[in-house]
């Protein structure tokens, strides 16, 4: 059984004061809580500080390009489906860059869990507005502040029909934690935004700022309902929602594919034959 100190990855390189300590954390425990080995998952990350998590702990692991983390990590899904997915990316890395990946994995229901740092800013190339910033606030690149739209990327999950929907406050361990197993447990994509705040570049949504205005969604909230959960991920402001907000059951991509149903490719035998493939060019 996998401890706490099995999940010792190098020592960080974020910010003192990082939401990212908190969600390594979160994660840590859910894993050995779990029962989960860290040979039994792959990490696959990004560009960003959110990128750097899989460093910090131990995993098998894939460090790819900016915004290509669900790409990379459905590819390795559909190699070895019987190999749990995880992906970590900040809200500019999968947002931004990552935006087009992310609709199509939603489409698809891949069975991929994805946990997005959500610091509403892009804190490893120091302070440019990301897609969720919101309007108004003044950055090193948007010294007018930011005119674009507030990205929302729950609401934009649930119109979409993503099949786990939830979001979490890195403030929060314990309910991070329990989010975080929701997710894991979940068969098909699931989507797990983490509201992070970044002490160095973002000054407007601090720790303070999240605490007087998150809160938990009530026991008798029905998940399942898509109506209300599209409400759910429109709050914003001065009340903001945590939890599960949407969760629906529908088959995952693998489940589709006949060649990998029973079998993963990887367990299979290797059949492509060189010889007539070079014969077709003669």
């Amino acid at each position: 059984m996998a401890t706490l100190e099995d999940y010792r990855g190098r020592k960080p390189a974020w910010c003192p004061g990082c939401g990212n300590f908190m969600i390594l954390k979160a994660f840590n425990e859910a894993m050995v809580e779990m029962g989960i080995e860290p040979y039994e998952f792959v990490i696959v990350s990004g560009i960003g500080q959110a990128g750097k998590f899989p460093h910090y702990t131990k995993c098998n692991t894939f460090n790819g390009l900016h915004g290509r983390t669900l790409p990379v990590a459905t590819g390795i899904k559909l190699a070895n489906h019987k190999l749990k997915v995880f992906a970590v990316a900040g809200d500019g890395d999968c947002y931004g860059e990552g935006g087009n990946h992310l609709m199509h994995a939603i489409r698809r229901n891949i069975d991929i869990k994805l946990f997005v740092h959500d610091n509403q800013i892009y804190g490893l190339t120091k302070g440019q507005a990301s897609p969720t910033s919101m309007k108004g606030i003044v950055t090193k690149t948007q010294p007018f502040g930011v005119f674009s739209e507030q990205f929302n990327p729950l609401a934009m999950a649930v119109a979409l029909n993503c099949s786990f929907v939830a979001r979490a406050f890195a403030g929060d361990i314990e309910h991070l934690k329990s989010i975080i197993k929701e997710a894991v447990n979940h068969k098909g994509f699931a989507l797990v935004d983490i509201l992070q705040p970044c002490v160095s570049f973002n000054k407007i949504n601090t720790f303070e700022w999240y605490r007087q205005r998150v809160y938990k969604l009530e026991n008798d909230y029905d998940p399942s309902d898509r109506t209300r959960a599209f409400e759910k991920a429109l709050e914003w402001g001065d009340r903001i929602p945590t939890g599960i907000i949407y969760k629906s059951e529908r088959p995952t991509f693998e489940e589709h594919i006949p060649v990998i149903r029973e079998k993963s490719l990887v367990e299979q035998e290797f059949q492509f034959n060189v010889k007539k493939l070079i014969e077709k060019f003669l």
